[in-house]
């Protein structure tokens, strides 16, 4: 059950969290200038012993070896063909590596994770019933002033606002709308957890979060189907080194980004709010009645509107209006290139303009 299940208007979201609490527009926008935390239900994978990093390296896409305790980043699971499998955010506290994950996502990597262990020291532990997980944006959490039974066990800070070591970034704008996402999330114990819902705090449901976060166009595990490779989602910024040593699937990561290009690309969709009818994660996108696509992700934002993320075909002209059909209504929509279709280490981009920009203030 959440923490937060007695707010007035609290009403729950499939995971268990809130989905909100009556104002999803106005949560948003508090959650957007650091005045509100959020219940994320994230899954805690948590793995200890003095091998976990060089075995997490050698198995993972980000270089982890020496990461020092309390610096932040990401990593993904690929299989053999270099498609994602699971994501992880990660840190470290100097004797456990703490992974969150999406809550579906926790059972499934803690099981990968224990079967590849072999003759290794490391322990793998799904500990996702025993805490909590809390986000907000901007250095100081919103609940800096109750008073807590007990301190947060590690805090993840999002490394999404620029391009990380090793990384590559083929969003190729002035102003990438990530650029100031300031995520960090806590990792409490639930009565913790319990004294924040208890105060006046101001809190937030995840449709905010979700809107914030495809506006940011910033990848998660929902984007991914079983065809998805990290360049698809330019989630080359964020969670894979281009020179570390070697992991399952590098051979797909270096070939596509060094000799080839994505075939598909994510895209951010403006939708036609007119009729009011949001579509679902999963609708086809269509081109003349043909799909070019699906939606992966859909929410309304408190500036830009109905908006969506969908992975399209590389070869899909991104002037082109799309249609999403949802309960019979014909949806338009226009795309935002994230990744260019000439996406690739040898791409020479230009600098577009954004549609609707928005930053947090």
């Amino acid at each position: 059950m959440s923490a937060f299940a007695a707010r007035d208007g609290f009403v729950a979201s499939d995971l268990g969290p809130a989905a909100h609490f009556g104002n999803p527009l106005g949560e948003q926008r508090l959650l957007a200038r650091g005045r509100a935390v959020v219940e994320l239900g994230l899954g805690v994978v948590t793995v200890s012993g003095p091998d976990r990093l060089s075995w997490l390296n050698s198995i993972t896409s980000q270089l982890l070896l020496g990461l020092a305790p309390g610096v932040s980043t990401e990593t993904l699971v690929l299989d053999q063909s270099g498609r994602v499998e699971h994501a992880a955010r990660v840190v470290d506290d100097g004797s456990t590596t703490w992974l969150l994950t999406e809550p579906t996502d926790a059972a499934p990597l803690a099981a990968w994770l224990d079967s590849m262990r072999f003759m290794l020291r490391v322990e793998v532990t799904d500990r996702s019933s025993e805490f909590v997980t809390l986000g907000w944006f901007g250095a100081a959490a919103p609940f800096a002033a109750v008073d807590l039974p007990d301190a947060p066990l590690t805090e993840w800070v999002d490394p999404w606002s620029s391009v990380t070591p090793g990384g590559w970034g083929y969003a190729d704008l002035e102003a990438h709308p990530g650029s100031d996402w300031t995520l960090r999330i806590a990792v409490v114990t639930p009565g913790t957890a319990g004294a924040i819902a208890a105060s006046d705090e101001p809190a937030a449901g995840l449709l905010a979060i979700e809107a914030l976060r495809i506006a940011a166009w910033r990848p998660a595990l929902g984007d991914v189907d079983e065809r998805t490779i990290p360049h698809e989602l330019d989630w080359l910024r964020s969670a894979v080194h281009l020179s570390k040593g070697c992991y399952r699937g590098q051979e797909t990561v270096a070939k596509v980004h060094n000799l080839g290009h994505p075939p598909r690309r994510v895209v951010m969709l403006h939708l036609d709010g007119s009729d009011a009818v949001l579509p679902a994660p999963g609708t086809p996108v269509l081109l003349d009645d043909k799909e070019v696509g699906r939606l992966s992700a859909s929410a309304v934002h408190h500036e830009l509107g109905p908006i969506g993320l969908a992975v399209v075909k590389r070869s899909l002209d991104p002037t082109a209006t799309l249609q999403l059909l949802a309960d019979d209504v014909v949806v338009a929509a226009t795309q935002e290139v994230i990744v260019p279709p000439e996406a690739g280490a040898t791409a020479n981009v230009p600098r577009l303009p954004r549609l609707g920009a928005v930053r947090r203030s």
